[in-house]
C-alpha cells in the first residue's frame, strides 16, 4: 500500500495543554481525522480504519469513544445519496 506523508505544524503549548507528546499526538490526529471523514460519509469504514491505522473491527468499536455510531452513520449516509 502506497502513502504519502503530510507534515503540520502543532505549537508547543498544544502539546503541553494536551500533556502528551508529538507521537501520541500524531496518532490521536489520525484516529481524530478517520472518525470525523466517517462521519462525514467521506470516508467508508475500512478506508476510515486504514486512515487510523488499526483494524476496521476495532475502529469500529473506537467509534463509541467519540459518540460516533457506525449503524447511524451508515443508516444517514445512504439516505443522503
Amino acid at each position: 500500500m502506497a502513502t504519502r506523508k503530510i507534515a503540520i505544524d502543532v505549537p508547543e503549548r498544544v502539546l503541553l495543554a494536551e500533556k502528551t507528546d508529538e507521537r501520541a499526538f500524531a496518532r490521536e490526529l489520525r484516529i481524530l481525522a478517520a472518525v470525523k471523514l466517517y462521519e462525514l460519509g467521506r470516508l467508508s469504514s475500512g478506508r476510515a480504519a486504514e486512515l487510523a491505522g488499526m483494524a476496521r473491527v476495532e475502529f469500529l468499536l473506537t467509534l463509541d469513544r467519540y459518540k460516533v455510531f457506525p449503524l447511524e452513520t451508515e443508516l444517514s449516509n445512504a439516505t443522503d445519496s
